[in-house]
């Protein structure tokens, strides 16, 4: 996928993430077509997201730590746009 063809709200999870966390590996992936006519969908694009990722940044934290901070990171658009976001966060040291 070029640049040009990412969404605007893709694009900002993935910018602020990268800026925020400089990750050895981020995965973000739009869900929001599987969950057409739910509750949140609403007829919008860019509510429904899984996102993987691997950062120094987690080492020694708790999975609940890591939500943390990734929440705080994406604060506007899981105040906005973002109905729904499956997280997997891992230090470098657990990626198998």
């Amino acid at each position: 996928m070029k640049q040009s063809d990412i969404k605007p709200v893709k694009a900002s999870i993935e910018s602020k993430l990268t800026s925020f966390f400089r990750p050895s590996r981020l995965t973000i992936e739009d869900q929001s077509h599987l969950h057409a006519g739910h509750a949140g969908h609403e007829g919008r694009e860019e509510t429904h997201f899984s996102i993987e990722i691997v950062s120094e940044a987690f080492t020694g934290k708790s999975r609940v730590a890591r939500h943390r901070l990734v929440n705080e990171v994406l604060v506007e658009e899981l105040a906005g746009p973002v109905h729904a976001m499956a997280l997997i966060a891992r230090s470098p040291d657990e990626e198998g």
